[in-house]
């Protein structure tokens, strides 16, 4: 199933026919504030079945051509990204690429940081590049992870029981020795969507093809099987310290081939069997500050 946010805080299924709005399912009004009507759907998922079944064979279909997708999950407890976790990625940054020296630390022995939650876009937004002129905005193509139940201290065996779906994202970054979170935190820096895939149509978690373009060009491609930390072990290793909420989404990192962009540019992600997004890059006016003068050189981290 493909579950959508449209139309500022809609919620939907898109089926062959289109569009099915089942906002009320959540029992959170679209205007309501926090936008947290998905989350509160994935929440109750388990417990829909009859009222999803009727919705589906019920109610009219839009077509999704007349809709404008938002970000499937506006509004989560938390987004947890992994950094390093393919090799390759790890041996480009240590030779340079442009950007300087990365840790020698694999997503295995550094473990995983948070993203502002207010970096969050979705399908129909542009990606906007602070106006940072003597800085790298780098591309990261990754698979996001959307939890669907609560819970804390859960082992790789039973990681799958966690996972409501998949979506696309795009984890971007101001390459630089500044705090991480700060550089990957600007708004429109965690692009997502089209939708979210339940689980349940993907048969195989280890075997999840993804790939970038820009203007297109191919600059990534990866599978989910050539993680370092697999998705199992990312959701035992985030909730060892940290419960899972439904609606949290996990970046599994990226894979190599990171690259700059540029306003004019138009990225786009697909991953298999979840979905694509194109995304236009445009130029900001906010995001300047004394301390990306701070440091002379530009790293990698």
């Amino acid at each position: 199933m493909k579950l959508i946010s449209f139309n500022k805080g809609h919620l939907g299924v898109v089926t062959p026919e289109g569009v099915i709005d089942i906002t009320d399912l959540s029992q959170v009004d679209a205007h309501f504030w926090p936008p947290v009507g998905m989350v509160r759907l994935i929440e109750k998922f388990g417990s829909l079945g009859p009222g999803l079944r009727d919705a589906l064979s019920s109610r009219a279909a839009v077509p999704l051509s007349q809709v404008r997708l938002d970000a499937p999950i506006r509004w989560p407890n938390k987004v947890i990204a992994f950094p390093a976790n393919y090799h390759a990625h790890i041996d480009e940054m240590k030779g340079g690429s442009g950007s300087g020296v990365i840790s020698t630390f694999k997503a295995s022995g550094q473990g995983f940081f948070l993203k502002s939650n207010s970096s969050l876009s979705g399908p129909a937004d542009a990606i906007v590049l602070p106006p940072l002129d003597d800085r790298e905005i780098h591309h990261e193509c990754e698979l996001g992870i959307v939890i669907g139940k609560r819970g804390r201290g859960i082992a790789a065996q039973d990681s799958h029981e966690y996972v409501f779906g998949f979506t696309c994202l795009l984890d971007m970054v101001v390459r630089g020795v500044e705090e991480r979170v700060m550089r990957k935190s600007f708004d429109t820096f965690c692009p997502t969507g089209p939708w979210i895939v339940t689980a349940d149509e993907v048969p195989d978690f280890s075997n999840i093809n993804m790939r970038l373009t820009v203007n297109g060009q191919e600059r990534q491609s990866a599978c989910t099987r050539d993680l370092i930390v697999n998705i199992a072990d990312m959701i035992a290793m985030a909730s060892a310290v940290m419960t899972l909420e439904p609606g949290d989404i996990i970046a599994s990192g990226t894979p190599a081939g990171v690259g700059p962009v540029k306003e004019g540019d138009v990225v786009e992600i697909t991953i298999d069997g979840i979905g694509s997004m194109r995304l236009p890059v445009v130029r900001g006016t906010q995001g300047e500050h004394s301390v990306w003068n701070a440091a002379k050189a530009h790293l990698a981290v």
